[in-house]
């Protein structure tokens, strides 16, 4: 019985060893500093051209009334709702 116990054991720890690598390889060009550098400037670059058109988009739109400036919402002009 002590063999079959160590044999046993032997196997389970040789399994336990080859199931290290876990998920997907990354490819040698995915890792380090350079690749991290253009991920973030091409992002960047992304995020300057939707700034660029966020801004184009809210040129565009007409100016609001000087009157109405520092008001979050533009409410209706006053009205009586009823008599008495």
């Amino acid at each position: 019985m002590p063999g079959t116990m160590s044999i046993v054991t032997g196997m389970m720890m040789g399994l336990l060893a080859a199931c290290g690598a876990v998920g997907p390889l990354i490819p040698p060009e995915s890792v380090g500093v350079n690749s991290t550098v253009e991920r973030q400037k091409a992002l960047e670059a992304i995020e300057e051209k939707r700034r660029g058109a966020a801004a184009a988009a809210e040129s565009s739109e007409s100016q609001p009334d000087p009157l109405l400036q520092g008001q979050d919402v533009n409410l209706p002009p006053l009205q009586p709702v009823g008599t008495r």
